[in-house]
C-alpha cells in the first residue's frame, strides 16, 4: 500500500470516530444567504440573465442543480404514478384556449394583494407584511381579508422590511396571470395566458384520459410542467419566482369518498417528503387554509422550516366538482363519467396534490446542510467540514472517481468511470490531493468516492469511501456496481 495511501487512510478512520463525538451544526447555522452562495459556487442555482444585471425572481439551474431537481421530479413520478395501479400521466400543453382560463376562474379572480411603499418603491404583499412581523405574530392575516390587512398594516405601523420607513399605500389586486399576443395583432382577441398551474389540462382532458386508457373512477392523472405567475414580491432565493415546475396529480373519485381520500393524500404528501426525499419530519407541518381558493372545500398546506421559517412546498385540495362542471358548462361538452357496473353518470370529485419541484429541491438542500466540528487539523486549527447530506438517490452525482495521482493511474480510472457510468450518475475529479477532493465531493453531496491507488494495478480493487460516516473499505472492481447499487438504492436487486 502506498504511503499516501496508508495516510489518507489513517486520517480518514480518526475523523470518522471524531464526527460522532463533535458537535454538528445544522440549520442553526445555515441562512439563505450562505446556501445561495454555495449553490453558486458550486453550481446548483445561479441567478438568470446575470451578465445583463439579472432579472428579479428568474434562477437558473446548473450541472449539480439540474440533476437534483431531476431526480426529485423522476421520484415524485414514480411514487404517484408508477407505483399506482390506477394512476396513468400526461404532459399538456403551455399555452390554452383562453376561455379555459374564463372557466377556471383564474381571469376573474387570481390575483394577489398588494401595498406599495411610497419611498423605496417596492412592493408586497399584504399578507407576508403581516405574517413576517413582529406585530403579526400568531395572526392568520389570510382570515383578515384585505380591508382588515391594511387596517393591521397601518394601525400597528408595519415597516417597509427593505427600507424601514412606514408609509404605505392601500392593498391593490394584482392578476398573477402572465398574458401574451398570439399572431401578428394585439388586441382582446389575440390574448393568450401562459398556464398559472399544470392541472388544467388534466381537467380539460378528462373524457380523452378515461376514454383511452379504460380506467375506471377512482383513479389518478400526474403531470409535472412549467407554470408562470407574475410574481412581483421579493421572493427567498428561488422560494418565489416568475416561472417554476410543478408535480400535480389529480385524483378522480366519488363525493362520497373524497374526505377519505383527502386525508389518504395528505399522508401520501408526508411519506413522499420524508421516505422518498429524506427530509426531516420534525421540519414539516401541515397549515390548513384560513381562507379558501376559489375552487376549494377544504385545501392544506405542506410546509418545510427553511432558515428563513416556514414555507409552501405542496399542499393537498379538495376541488370538489369545480374544475369539471365549469367546463362541462362553458364548453357544452360533457364531463360526467358512466359507472360500468351500475350505469350511475356523475361528475367526480377531485382530490389534487400539488408539488412544486423547485421549492422541493430548495427544501432538500436545506435541509441536507451541515458543518461538522471535526476537531483540529495537524497544525492545530479547528478543521469544518461543510456536507450535503442528501439521501443518495436523489443525489445529483452518486459516485466519484478520483485517482490517487495522474501518473499511471489515469487508464484504469477511466475503465472505472466508463463501467461505472453505465449504471450511475458519476463524475471524475484528479485535480487537487485527494483531501481536498473528498471535501470537494461531500460539499455537493456525493455520497460515494472510488479511489483507484497503485495497488489496484495489482489486486483489482479499489477505496470506497462513505460520505456520512467517511469510512473507507476495499472493494474488488468487478463487484463494485453491485456493491454501490445495493448502497444507494434500497431496491437494488
Amino acid at each position: 500500500m502506498s504511503k499516501d495511501k496508508k495516510v489518507v487512510e489513517k486520517k480518514s478512520e480518526k475523523k470518522a470516530k471524531e464526527i460522532n463525538k463533535n458537535e454538528m451544526l445544522n440549520k442553526n447555522n445555515l441562512s439563505m444567504e450562505k446556501l445561495r452562495a454555495l449553490c453558486n459556487n458550486r453550481g446548483f442555482i445561479y441567478a438568470g440573465s446575470d451578465i445583463y444585471g439579472g432579472l428579479a425572481n428568474t434562477w437558473d439551474y446548473g450541472p449539480l442543480g439540474v440533476e437534483l431537481k431531476n431526480n426529485v421530479k423522476r421520484e415524485w413520478w414514480k411514487f404517484f404514478v408508477q407505483e399506482e395501479k390506477s394512476a396513468v400521466g400526461m404532459d399538456g400543453g403551455i399555452l390554452m384556449n383562453p376561455n379555459v382560463w374564463v372557466a377556471s376562474g383564474h381571469v376573474a379572480g387570481f390575483a394577489d394583494p398588494l401595498m406599495d411603499c411610497k419611498d423605496c418603491k417596492t412592493r408586497h404583499r399584504a399578507d407576508h407584511l403581516i405574517e413576517n412581523s413582529k406585530q403579526g405574530e400568531g395572526v392568520n392575516a389570510e382570515a383578515l381579508g384585505n380591508e382588515g390587512m391594511e387596517k393591521f398594516v397601518l394601525d400597528n405601523k408595519i415597516v417597509c422590511p427593505l427600507c424601514g420607513k412606514i408609509n404605505w399605500t392601500g392593498i391593490r389586486q394584482f392578476s398573477l396571470m402572465f398574458k401574451t399576443n398570439r399572431g401578428v395583432t394585439e388586441d382582446s382577441a389575440s390574448v393568450v395566458y401562459l398556464r398559472p398551474e399544470t392541472a388544467q389540462s388534466q381537467f380539460v382532458n378528462f373524457v380523452n384520459l378515461q376514454r383511452t386508457s379504460r380506467l375506471k373512477v377512482p383513479f389518478g392523472v400526474g403531470q409535472i410542467g412549467k407554470a408562470f405567475r407574475n410574481e412581483i414580491t421579493p421572493g427567498n432565493f428561488t422560494f418565489r419566482t416568475i416561472e417554476f415546475d410543478q408535480m400535480e396529480y389529480q385524483h378522480f373519485t366519488r363525493d362520497a369518498d373524497s374526505l377519505k381520500d383527502y386525508e389518504m393524500f395528505k399522508k401520501k404528501a408526508m411519506e413522499f417528503y420524508v421516505d422518498r426525499l429524506g427530509l426531516e419530519k420534525k421540519e414539516l407541518r401541515f397549515k390548513d387554509h384560513a381562507v379558501l381558493c376559489h375552487y376549494a372545500k377544504a385545501a392544506v398546506d405542506a410546509e418545510y422550516n427553511f432558515p428563513f421559517g416556514f414555507g409552501e412546498i405542496g399542499g393537498t385540495h379538495h376541488r370538489g366538482t369545480f374544475d369539471l362542471g365549469n367546463h362541462q358548462r362553458d364548453s357544452g361538452k360533457s364531463m360526467e363519467y358512466i359507472c360500468p357496473v351500475t350505469n350511475e353518470r356523475f361528475v367526480p370529485t377531485v382530490i389534487e396534490s400539488s408539488h412544486g419541484a423547485d421549492r422541493i429541491t430548495l427544501a432538500v438542500l436545506a435541509n441536507a446542510y451541515c458543518e461538522e466540528n471535526l476537531g483540529t487539523d495537524d497544525k492545530g486549527n479547528v478543521d469544518m467540514r461543510v456536507v450535503l447530506k442528501i439521501k443518495p438517490e436523489i443525489a445529483p452525482y452518486k459516485v466519484a472517481v478520483l485517482p490517487l495521482q495522474k501518473k499511471g493511474l489515469t487508464d484504469k480510472s477511466d475503465e472505472v468511470f466508463a463501467m461505472l457510468s453505465k449504471h450511475f450518475m458519476t463524475t471524475y475529479d484528479d485535480s487537487a490531493s485527494i483531501g481536498k477532493r473528498y471535501r470537494r465531493q461531500d460539499e455537493i453531496g456525493t455520497p460515494f468516492c472510488v479511489t483507484v491507488d497503485y495497488e489496484t494495478l495489482e489486486d483489482g480493487c479499489v477505496t470506497v469511501r462513505d460520505r456520512d460516516s467517511m469510512k473507507q473499505e476495499r472493494v474488488k472492481i468487478v463487484e463494485l456496481v453491485k456493491v454501490l447499487g445495493n448502497k444507494i438504492y434500497e431496491c437494488w436487486a
